[in-house]
């Protein structure tokens, strides 16, 4: 089966069977691995991609679903770690192992789309479908902040 969408702004065409998750598709198909597969059960949220702008786990979405919509992953926020988010990581040191963390910025970066100014309330909310087996949500949490604050002044 023949599945059209655009990853990142760039219409694709992929060439797997309905039912294939969009995780295996963006990554065995598409060659893009930084969305990685966590728990397969949509529950760790290491798989977070955007579809349509909304956050969505890639491990639970039938490729055939996304036709015609428009995906984004953790290569899309930008090509030289320049996005307020990938910046803040980076300052903050938030990853420790690195596994979780292209879904926990794909989940900030939702959260920021729609609010410029989170409250601690807010981003919990937001995460709250991110693990990080390593602990490290203090400093996910002060990235997120110092991000919002970088977005609204550019």
């Amino acid at each position: 089966m023949s599945t059209k969408f655009q990853v990142n702004g760039k219409t694709v065409e992929a060439q797997a069977e309905a039912d294939t998750p969009l995780l295996w598709v963006i990554r065995d198909e598409l060659g893009m691995t930084g969305t990685k597969f966590g728990c397969g059960a949509a529950l760790c949220g290491a798989c977070t991609v955007h579809i349509n702008g909304k956050p969505a786990r890639a491990c639970q979405t039938p490729v055939a679903s996304v036709a015609g919509k428009k995906i984004s992953t953790v290569e899309g926020l930008s090509k030289d770690n320049s996005h307020p988010l990938q910046v803040a990581w980076i300052k903050h040191d938030v990853p420790q192992c690195g596994y979780c963390q292209s879904g926990q910025l794909m989940s900030a970066a939702a959260l920021l789309s729609t609010n410029k100014n989170p409250s601690d309330t807010d981003i919990d909310n937001a995460m709250s479908g991110n693990i990080c087996r390593c602990g490290t949500y203090p400093r996910i949490k002060a990235a997120i902040k110092d991000a919002a604050t970088m977005m609204r002044k550019a």
